[in-house]
């Protein structure tokens, strides 16, 4: 993998997990944290739809590596959710 090839996994981790804490309501830090939680997406999102037998929606081919777009914006979504209700201020 490169350095380019690199940057843009970062970038499209970037906007899953943006995306992914948008639908969810509950955004914390900034961009790394979302490059985090994009990458957290696309594991957790991929287990999912492995565990249920459900099929790659829309992978993005960078160099040798796939990336989960849909699974990573679910899995974002359901990532944030669980922060989100762990964290909660009361």
């Amino acid at each position: 993998m490169t350095f380019l090839e690199f940057l843009l996994l970062l970038f499209i981790a970037g906007v899953c997990g943006s995306i992914g804490q948008s639908i969810a309501g509950f955004s914390r830090g900034g961009c790394v944290v979302s490059i985090v939680v994009g990458f957290i997406g696309a594991l957790l999102g991929s287990w999912i739809s492995t565990q249920l037998g459900w099929p790659d929606l829309f992978n993005v081919q960078i160099g040798n590596s796939t990336f989960p777009v849909i699974w990573s914006i679910i899995g974002s979504v359901v990532f944030t959710v669980t922060v989100g209700l762990l964290t909660r201020n009361k």
